[in-house]
């Protein structure tokens, strides 16, 4: 996973207070990446009372961003392998969830409608689902334009699985971002 804030923390931690992230919350990001880079500063910003849940399909992904957290002296964050792309298969209790974050994901499904309706099964009535993706536009890195979603889709499924448009953001020079409440 490219990181959209081309590494830089500062805009990073931008994302994750613009969802609203609080001490003591539950959050999820999901479809995490090697490296966390929304995982252990949400683990951060949560503190002792809160946890932040790494979620990937690859374990050796989840191994990683787990010893980064070790490192960083983090124990409220947890991995936690799923297929985002099968209805029910993360293993978050259903309903719990401040805030579920899709962080450079979505362009690597093919099933953009279920991994929303994921995302939204896993918070709780008032939380936020926060997407942040790449443009459907030519860029110097990141995946072929083709292979990206388009907002309108998401905002599309969004709607569909329970959600409510709350704002579109930019991301970056090269990414859009979108935060639902449910």
């Amino acid at each position: 996973m490219e990181n959209p804030t081309g590494g830089n923390e500062l805009i990073t931690v931008d994302i994750l207070s613009k969802a609203g992230v609080q001490a003591g919350m539950k959050v999820a990001d999901l479809g995490c990446g090697n490296l966390g880079y929304f995982a252990i500063p949400a683990a951060k910003m949560v503190g002792k009372d809160g946890i932040s849940y790494a979620v990937d399909i690859l374990k050796s992904v989840l191994e990683a961003v787990e010893g980064r957290a070790k490192m960083q002296g983090l124990s409220n964050l947890k991995t936690v392998w799923s297929n985002l792309e099968m209805l029910g298969a993360t293993a978050i209790e259903e309903a719990s969830l401040d805030i579920a974050f899709l962080i450079n994901m979505i362009f690597q499904s093919d099933k953009d409608d279920i991994v929303v309706k994921e995302a939204c099964r896993l918070v709780k009535s008032g939380g936020k689902v926060a997407v942040v993706d790449w443009l459907k536009i030519a860029t110097p890195f990141g995946p072929p334009a083709l292979d990206r979603s388009n907002p309108e889709d998401i905002k599309r499924f969004a709607a569909a699985a329970g959600l409510k448009l709350e704002e579109e953001f930019s991301a970056g020079p090269y990414h859009y971002g979108l935060l639902f409440s449910k």
